[in-house]
């Protein structure tokens, strides 16, 4: 075998570390796992959650004490990339081999799914996939079934089995296109028996299989392949015509894309949330502007993708904006208006779709809105029911442009039949697959801006937010605090953003990094604030400047610049302003904090008497003495409230406790409840509302 140091790749990622391998020897599950791994980290080699990979190892059956093989496989729904130990399913190997016994034909395919269970092995397997017996009926240790762009872009060409034998020679053989299940494995099984010396196979329009007798030995039989494939496209690129026909129109600068884009995504979200609301994600990838900006955008667009991992994630085909890139957005429900007639016309199409192709059996249609919109010159946006999920569309799509690109280049790029799309999108397996998903989560679908959220009570609010399944945007004054609180959430739940709520251009900036990121917004919570206890005659002109220029003005712009996004969209919202008790009841030495408090509980009134028409909630939550992580009784506030009181810094928690009904400190924690309370859905109809969270303070009560 070549050496590690001797292998070498242009077009995948070589990744294996020997000395880890070296660690899990003995262990070929472990091994399996590594391999796994390192395949998915590298997106040219598999999509996100798509193949499978597998290995069939020697175990001592619990029941009878006999030695039997045992095969690991990826569970359904999983992802290799980040595949563990709890995402695959152990079963028996010489069950699932039988079940050729009992199979009764392509008719009944799917009743084959629910005997895998009786094959199971290891107690705490993942569900099977539809792809087990794929692997279980193959005579290989360990085995890969991947999606590679430039394999699936031969196995989606006119002439792609030809291609394959001019690369492989016979090396490989041609399975033509089946919706895998049972009988694709048989036609498996029997390619390996009439050919025992294969490298490999090829899946018509969908993928590649590779084996090996060891993890490491399958893993390069997978890069070889890959590898082989991706050299013979890259020659052919530009050889017989221009890729995508060449370049129909020119891009946007870069800077000004990004302005569009953050410009059109919220009409876009709103259009696309007629069904049911959506999260985008928006991408200018050099790929996707090459494909969009192309005279083929005309030709390929509609005829979607081949690939069955592909079509699922990102629909039947992609819409296409027919709109100038440097189009004049200022007017949003002018352009809402404009774009209308092309989603009714993608709904329709997807109806007609939907009704020319069911079976009587189908399950009822689903959304019919657009996933993958595309605009020439400026992008690509994707929308789904969260982040992870509008994200991973985009990367698909990119991968059926890669494959069309491919397809194109050698031969004539050949989609998948309509019916064969339908029957795997409306696939009553995946139905059910979809059936078992968790319930989603009550701020599921929305996006929360949250001002004021590095720390303290804004950032109680986010975990809160981010745990209940929104999106967050994190922002703050102070851009260090404002990164360092965005590294304590996972991938594609927020962005962070720096915010200063006194200045137009910074409010923007924010809206406009909500809407790129996640197609716009929800959630408003004005959070941002500060305080100055002073007496009267010690309170500055300047004094009274920053705390109106902060919590009232703030307050203003922030909800002013979110009022536009929210109208567009037409999905209603809610606008939740942190005041304080302190707005209600006269204290001493706060005459500037506690006017500038009650200014913003009286606009909050004004704004939801305004704003109800459009189904934007505007609430208030009143907290009272949250000294836990706020920066402003880290300074002179408390020094102030304390001197007022005549106690010390260190007495004033249990100060604040003692003067309430329920002799309770308040956290940040107590404050986040209120506010989800507000927008959680069980008060959507109240709007125009204060929320107290001060212990109870009985001159606090509105009255």
């Amino acid at each position: 075998m070549e050496s590690l140091a001797e292998k070498k790749y242009q077009h995948v990622d070589f990744l294996w570390d020997e000395r880890k391998a070296l660690e899990l020897q003995g262990d070929e599950v472990a091994l399996l796992l590594y391999r796994s791994n390192i395949l998915g980290a590298d997106l040219r080699i598999t999509n996100y959650g798509g193949g499978n990979t597998s290995c069939k190892t020697i175990e001592k059956d619990p029941l009878t004490g006999e030695e039997v093989e045992i095969m690991w496989v990826k569970g359904s729904g999983g992802d290799i990339g980040t595949l563990k130990r709890n995402g695959l399913a152990g079963l028996y190997v010489d069950k699932l081999r039988a079940l050729k016994n009992v199979y009764r034909g392509l008719e009944h395919e799917d009743e084959m799914v629910g005997l895998f269970n009786h094959c199971i092995y290891d107690l705490d397997s993942k569900a099977p996939s539809i792809d087990t017996p794929l692997h279980a009926l193959l005579p290989y240790k360990h085995i890969d079934h991947l999606h590679p762009d430039a394999a699936i872009a031969i196995a989606a060409s006119k002439e792609g089995e030809a291609i394959m034998k001019e690369i492989y020679g016979d090396d490989f053989v041609w399975i033509p296109w089946q919706r895998p299940g049972f009988d694709l494995s048989l036609k498996l099984e029997a390619a390996i028996k009439e050919n025992p010396n294969l490298k490999g196979l090829y899946l018509g329009g969908h993928g590649l299989f590779t084996w090996g007798d060891t993890a490491f030995e399958c893993y390069i039989n997978s890069l070889d392949a890959i590898e082989k494939a991706s050299a013979y496209l890259q020659a052919n690129f530009g050889k017989k015509r221009p890729v995508f026909g060449g370049q129909k129109i020119e891009s946007l600068e870069p800077a000004k894309r990004k302005d569009q884009a953050a410009m059109i995504a919220p009409v876009l979200r709103g259009l696309a949330s007629s069904y049911a609301r959506m999260v985008g994600h928006f991408t200018d990838d050099k790929r996707v502007l090459e494909f969009a900006n192309s005279h083929d955008l005309e030709k390929l667009a509609p005829l979607g993708t081949s690939c069955p991992d592909h079509f699922l994630r990102t629909k039947i085909r992609p819409l296409v904006l027919d709109i100038p890139a440097d189009l004049d957005l200022s007017d949003k429900a002018a352009i809402k208006d404009q774009l209308e007639p092309a989603f009714e016309e993608y709904r329709k199409m997807y109806e007609d779709y939907y009704e020319t192709h069911k079976r009587a059996n189908s399950p009822a249609m689903r959304d019919p809105n657009p996933v993958v919109i595309i605009w020439p010159g400026v992008g690509m946006f994707t929308f789904a029911k969260n982040k992870q999920t509008a994200r991973v569309a985009s990367e698909f799509y990119i991968n059926a442009i890669n494959v069309m690109k491919g397809a194109e280049a050698v031969s004539e790029y050949v989609a998948l039949p309509l019916q064969e799309a339908f029957d795997i999108e409306y696939w009553l397996l995946e139905e059910a697959k979809l059936q078992r998903m968790p319930k989603e989560k009550p701020l599921s679908r929305k996006v929360a801006l949250i001002t004021g959220s590095a720390g303290g009570i804004g950032k109680a609010i986010a975990d809160r937010f981010v745990a209940e399944g929104a999106c967050v945007v994190i922002s703050d004054i102070d851009g260090d605090r404002v990164q360092e609180a965005n590294k304590t959430f996972a991938r594609d739940t927020s962005t962070a953003v720096t915010l200063d709520v006194t200045n137009q251009e910074s409010i923007s900036q924010a809206y406009k990094a909500a809407c790129l990121e996640f197609g716009g917004v929800d959630i408003i919570v004005n959070s941002a604030g500060l305080a100055i206890s002073k007496p009267i005659l010690d309170t500055t002109e300047k004094d009274y400047d920053l705390l109106m220029d902060v919590l009232v003005k703030g307050q203003f712009e922030v909800s002013k610049a979110a009022v536009e996004i929210l109208r567009v969209q037409g999905l209603g919202g809610d606008i939740i302003n942190i005041a304080s008790k302190n707005g209600l009841v006269s204290g001493p030495n706060n005459v500037v904090y506690g006017t500038a408090k009650s200014a913003q509980q009286h606009m909050s009134r004004l704004l939801a008497a305004e704003l109800g028409a459009d189904k934007i909630r505007v609430n208030v939550v009143n907290p009272d003495a949250v000294i836990e992580g706020s920066k402003i009784w880290e300074g002179k506030w408390a020094q102030g409230r304390a001197k007022a009181y005549g106690i010390t810094v260190e007495e004033l928690p249990a100060h604040y406790a003692k003067r309430t009904l329920l002799n309770e400190i308040i956290g940040t924690k107590d404050i986040a409840s209120a506010v989800f309370a507000f927008v959680g859905g069980d008060m959507s109809k109240s709007t125009g509302n204060i929320i107290n969270v001060d212990g109870g303070v009985a001159a606090a009560f509105v009255r």
